[in-house]
């Protein structure tokens, strides 16, 4: 993935590349019409090919009838488009409880929560950081890391343009505050076009 600097903080500041991006640039329009958020697109060569779509709510809620309303939709638009070299599996899911982070919304949202980042060049001598998410403000993620030499945890920013990936760790707190938050499922649609038919939602067929 490609990272590119966005204006407002529901923008995603994470870009895929080649087929992902493709399909990514298919898919968000369809997923922001009808009320969700895209998060990321991977092309993987799990069971074949698999094109996996990770799609959220805002304010949560994300449930498996949000997978299948997405799936619905986008499997017609993929099939007349055709970003993908033969056969392959769709499969629409949350993001679930170590959700990554791809918003600057998403470091406020989240704040108070365990994270690990990586960026895609060195900052400080260092590529990789761990702590808490502390807020987003003037184009940095910030994170309360532990930095040797100084007393207690001290906040850092990291510019979102250099994040590579971010993701929150699962910890006990976490997994507290998402079962109160309406918490979003782990299951997935998984939906395979063949010969420009879908297949049934929820079904898996090789091609």
């Amino acid at each position: 993935m490609s990272i590119v600097e966005s204006n407002g903080k529901n923008a995603r500041f994470v870009r895929e590349d080649g087929l992902a991006a493709g399909i990514a640039a298919l898919a968000e329009p369809v997923i922001t019409e009808l009320g969700y958020r895209l998060v990321r697109v991977k092309v993987s060569a799990r069971d074949g090919t698999t094109v996996q779509i990770m799609a959220d709510k805002e304010g949560g809620g994300f449930a498996i009838e949000d997978c299948t309303l997405i799936s619905r939709r986008l499997s017609p638009l993929l099939d007349v488009h055709d970003p993908m070299p033969g056969g392959y599996f769709l499969e629409v899911s949350s993001p679930g409880i170590d959700r990554p982070l791809v918003r600057p919304s998403d470091f406020e949202d989240w704040a108070g929560f365990e994270a690990k980042v990586e960026l895609r060049e060195m900052l400080a001598g260092r590529r990789r950081f761990r702590g808490i998410v502390d807020g987003y403000e003037n184009g940095e993620a910030r994170l309360k890391i532990e930095i040797d030499g100084m007393e207690g945890k001290q906040v850092i920013g990291l510019p979102v343009h250099l994040i590579h990936e971010a993701r929150l760790i699962v910890t006990d707190e976490l997994i507290k505050a998402s079962l109160s938050r309406k918490p979003e499922i782990e299951l997935d649609v998984e939906d395979e076009p063949e010969n420009g038919e879908g297949a049934d939602d929820g079904s898996k067929t090789p091609t």
